[in-house]
């Protein structure tokens, strides 16, 4: 193959790693720099919050192992290709080049072994930054079973190292990718998270001494493939961002590609359940929610219907109502409707006087679901009377999502 079908083939077979948050639109505007819709592009947001394209790719789909949910498992007949370490540099700089890319998103199958694999993406990495003295993002996989040094070399060039950790058990891992297990998954993990904050206590006292990694690392689920619940899969991504200091856990819908009897039959992919899982992760990060408060033994699964802050504030009404004027900022990120800007944005707002609704409703709170859980100079939020059953208030906030955005969002948008 030349390298443009070696391209067209293997940026098809890297959709399925969701780790990269692709997108692939295209700009309605020509002028707009660069497009996200040639074969291999895909966008990606920056901690900062700006939308960058990536090049999204394998460097080889030729795979020794035979995971019963992966397209490129050795067992599949399928065209096979791999990338030269320059052919994917060149690539890289062409489409930096042309303004569609802001960086390189690259994995592969394991097409040797993982040593091989590992040597040829950290290669990659090396070439770009060190040779081509590249500086656009790059975001690579870690090998599971590679040598360390390999890894090592790898986020010294790398900006962030992923290693997917695929099925939330081990009995799961040892079903559907038996040619895997746990610990070889868990050792890089551990040992990037430890080579990141070595780097970075040497870095606060030297800024010769390299970043390693300075993006950090992340992972993949598969949601779908095997029977674990939602209490089992939190409960893993809250012991990873504890243990290992992950930036994100992504959550990947299970989408059935092969025919296998350990697979569960044809269905669409659960992406109700992965956009949940998403809603709860973030409570994880960013609003101090626990695993263990969100689910529990008794209900060990996310709520179709309502997102997980509002399923909890309906299991504890003896939290509710929260007087916005006098609440600190951990109790305000407990209120549905009121997220990490908006109660930053109440804080701040505070310092010139006492909020009310309106106000509220200005400063980007969803009221439709806040008002509820709320009192503003000791009023309640809702009508007068309302019944605060949670039974009732179920029902009411099911009709209000249905209404749609309220007046004060679409001010404020």
């Amino acid at each position: 193959m030349d390298k443009a079908q070696k391209l067209e083939l293997l940026a098809a077979s890297a959709k399925y790693d969701v780790s990269c948050s692709s997108s692939g639109r295209r700009h309605q505007n020509p002028k707009a720099g660069g497009s996200a819709a040639v074969a291999g592009c895909c966008h990606s947001w920056s901690e900062d919050g700006r939308c960058i394209s990536l090049l999204k790719i394998l460097f080889s789909n030729a795979c020794i192992y035979d995971c019963a949910f992966c397209v490129n498992r050795r067992s599949n007949d399928i065209p096979r290709a791999t990338f030269t370490v320059d052919e994917v540099a060149e690539l890289t700089l062409e489409f930096y080049r042309r303004n569609y890319i802001e960086g390189l998103f690259l994995s592969s199958g394991i097409w040797r072994s993982p040593d091989d694999t590992m040597e040829c993406l950290a290669r990659v990495a090396e070439t770009l930054r060190f040779r081509h003295r590249f500086r656009g993002y790059i975001h690579l996989k870690a090998i599971p079973g590679a040598d360390p040094v390999l890894i090592r070399r790898a986020g010294l060039a790398a900006d962030r190292l992923s290693v997917n950790i695929e099925l939330p058990t081990e009995k799961s891992l040892l079903l559907l990718a038996p040619d895997k297990n746990r610990q070889a998954i868990l050792g890089p993990m551990k040992q990037i998270g430890k080579r990141i904050r070595e780097h970075g206590a040497e870095r606060k006292k030297s800024r010769r001494v390299p970043a390693f990694a300075p993006a950090g690392q992340s992972t993949q689920l598969v949601v779908g493939a095997s029977p674990e619940n939602d209490l089992q899969i939190l409960n893993l991504s809250q012991s990873l961002y504890d243990r290992f200091r992950l930036k994100r856990v992504y959550y990947s819908a299970y989408v059935p590609v092969n025919e296998d009897r350990r697979l569960p039959g044809r269905c669409l992919p659960p992406v109700g359940r992965e956009h949940r899982l998403y809603q709860a992760d973030w409570l994880l990060r960013f609003y101090g929610f626990r695993a263990e408060e969100i689910l529990s033994a008794a209900q060990p699964d996310l709520d179709e219907e309502l997102d997980p802050k509002t399923a909890w504030a309906l299991r504890n009404p003896a939290f509710f109502p929260v007087e916005v004027n006098g609440a600190g900022y951990e109790t305000l990120l407990r209120v549905p409707g009121i997220g990490v800007l908006s109660a930053k944005r109440i804080l701040a707002a505070r310092r010139h006087g006492s909020l009310d609704l309106e106000d509220l409703a200005r400063i980007g709170v969803v009221l439709k679901r806040a008002r509820y859980f709320i009192t503003c100079r000791g009023r309640f939020g809702a009508e007068s009377g309302f019944d605060q059953a949670p039974e009732r208030l179920r029902l009411e906030l099911l009709a209000g999502s249905k209404r749609g955005p309220e007046r004060g969002q679409l001010r404020l948008f």
